[in-house]
């Protein structure tokens, strides 16, 4: 007996299918992401997104269906939706000419990151921190 995944098509609809889901997607907030992505598995571990939880074959399928990109596990794509949505130009944050995500490679957050580089670039100018 093969196994089937119960997949959101572009109309919305829900239907069977014989592959599995590549994304993820919160049917109440409209959004989808990856299946590996961080907001989305806290928002699991802390019970009640699983209810509204859905899934797609395709990221066209998702925007078909009226989800918007995750913008912490697709910050590109959901840079490009909240531009074509008359939003921010979708931008990231710089300083000193490095790209910083909203979690870097250490774990710390955004904010940590900064004062890091910050800080970091102060002394390198002589400065004391």
């Amino acid at each position: 007996m093969s196994q089937t995944w119960i997949l959101v098509d572009p109309d919305g609809e829900p239907y069977a299918s014989a592959q599995p889901g590549t994304l993820g997607g919160h049917r109440r907030s409209r959004i989808y992401g990856r299946l590996d992505c961080p907001a989305a598995l806290r928002a699991i571990a802390r019970g009640g997104y699983v209810t509204h939880r859905v899934f797609f074959l395709t990221e066209e399928h998702a925007r078909a269906a009226g989800y918007r990109p995750c913008g912490v596990c697709l910050p590109v794509a959901y840079a490009s939706w909240k531009a074509q949505q008359g939003g921010v130009s979708g931008a990231e944050p710089v300083h000193a000419g490095r790209r910083l995500s909203r979690v870097d490679w250490t774990g710390r957050s955004r904010r940590s990151t900064v004062r890091r580089v910050i800080a970091d670039d102060h002394r390198s100018e002589g400065g004391k921190t």
